[in-house]
């Protein structure tokens, strides 16, 4: 059985102390690096842009997994490429023409995500799972870090697994939103390869033993 990732999520860090946070999990146990772009637009928050992400990228020393929540992603797919992404998640819901983005994103040397908001039906995904790497699916409405775990995640995970098995896909799914050793271990019995853990890791009192002890639970 494959180890389940653990993606500490950068916007619970502490942006005055950004390199300290990113250098810990450069030294953790943590499989990732989940960066979330937000625009303001899609979501009603703003997160950070390309220079702070480039400054993450020039320091870290995993994974690079970014999350766009933001509308129009295709204009700026090469722009994240050319800062380091190793994968791209775009929304469902901001995409027109999900398959052409999917190639685009893959046209770049990166590996294609889709993100679907709690409110969208995974059976939406169907038509492109074979082209799609990686589904995140959100367990929270987008925007804000810290938000309450939405429980109907599960059957969701459970319906994902059943559409890429029966796709002969090899699509991972990533769970994002309200993750804590309460819910990991169900998670991933549900079907979920990636966990991403924001808040959960950066405002306990020890994130790196935070990070150990989900792996622990979960190995």
């Amino acid at each position: 059985m494959t180890p389940t990732l653990i993606a500490p999520s950068v916007l619970a860090a502490d942006f005055a102390n950004l390199q300290r946070d990113v250098e810990m999990i450069n030294n953790s146990q943590a499989d990732w690096f989940h960066i979330d772009i937000m625009d303001g637009v899609f979501v009603p928050n703003i997160s950070f842009g390309m220079p702070v992400l480039r400054d993450i990228v020039n320091h870290a020393t995993k994974t690079i997994d970014v999350h766009l929540m933001i509308i129009d992603p295709d204009r700026y797919i090469k722009t994240f490429a050319d800062l380091g992404s190793n994968i791209l998640t775009v929304h469902y819901e901001a995409c027109t023409h999900l398959h052409r983005t999917l190639q685009a994103i893959k046209d770049e040397g990166m590996k294609a995500g889709v993100a679907i908001n709690p409110h969208t039906n995974v059976s939406l995904l169907e038509d492109t799972i074979k082209d799609i790497d990686l589904v995140c699916i959100m367990s929270v409405n987008p925007g804000f870090g810290g938000q309450s775990f939405i429980e109907n995640t599960y059957k969701k995970i459970k319906q994902l697994k059943e559409i890429i098995i029966r796709n002969n896909a090899h699509t991972m799914i990533e769970i994002d939103g309200g993750v804590t050793n309460k819910n990991a271990q169900q998670l991933v019995d549900a079907g979920a390869d990636v966990l991403v853990a924001g808040s959960y890791v950066f405002k306990s009192k020890n994130p790196t033993q935070t990070i150990i002890e989900l792996k622990e639970l979960l190995s």
